[in-house]
């Protein structure tokens, strides 16, 4: 027989090898243990399949909805075609973003992040919760309709977002000139140490930069809006197809 460990011939019947001294019944007992041991996932499947629920989740769509659910989204889904290439036309000096009536539903969320934050002490935070808190909110939504497994409204919430974005883009951008009208109807030149974004990036030391910090938040708000109408149209056409028969 051959031994299991060191490869080294012998007489059939020894229990133990002649050349390394290794019991025979013990290997074999380690090998067996080891056949039966369940085969251990590799990274890469354990990714793989993380991947492939997350994606089942963000193209979700439940059959045998009523015809209203779906015509309801594409007119939802029209007017965000609409009102998101309004916002993505319009220019930062324009202000249209903080303008939109949307404004309005972010700005509750604004002030509560100040109180938020707030607790924490710290003033810098304090003033940094406004912005946190305006994206915060959205953020909060989308997660919420994803773990509903409710995609499309989850795409809305990327929308929102986006527009999110872009209403903090025009108030980083006024941070030096603080001629946006605030809250309290004065605006950021008039009151000292009142504009968040003044505030903030005169901290930091970045005040020169707020016109660039404005374009990024821009820029950021466009892509979002941008993906959300993709994945909108999407999440529609699979509910068409779906309706028809046909694998979306």
């Amino acid at each position: 027989m051959i031994c299991p460990k060191c490869g080294f011939e012998q007489g059939e019947g020894m229990t133990t090898c002649e050349r390394c001294g290794v019991i025979f019944a013990k290997v074999r007992r380690s090998s067996s243990a080891a056949s039966a041991a369940p085969p251990v996932a590799s990274t890469a499947a354990v990714a793989g399949d993380l991947f492939g629920r997350l994606r089942g989740a963000l193209v979700a769509v439940e059959p045998g909805e009523p015809d209203f659910f779906v015509v309801g989204r594409s007119l939802l889904f029209a007017a965000l075609v609409f009102w998101g290439w309004r916002f993505m036309s319009a220019t930062i000096a324009s202000g249209y973003a903080a303008e939109s009536m949307l404004h309005l539903t972010l700005l509750p969320f604004h002030e509560a992040g100040h109180v938020i934050f707030g607790v924490l002490g710290n003033r810098f935070l304090t003033v940094l919760g406004g912005t946190l808190g305006q994206l915060l909110v959205p953020l909060v939504v989308i997660c919420a309709f994803l773990a509903r497994r409710n995609p499309f409204a989850a795409s809305v919430g990327v929308w929102w977002l986006g527009e999110s974005f872009m209403d903090v883009a025009i108030y980083a951008d006024d941070a030096r000139a603080g001629e946006l009208p605030l809250l309290g109807g004065v605006t950021g030149s008039e009151v000292e140490d009142y504009h968040d974004w003044e505030v903030m990036l005169g901290k930091l030391g970045w005040l020169q930069y707020d016109h660039l910090i404005g374009r990024i938040f821009y820029g950021c708000g466009t892509i979002l809006i941008l993906l959300s109408l993709a994945w909108g149209a999407l999440l529609l056409w699979r509910q068409v197809q779906l309706r028809r028969g046909r694998p979306g």
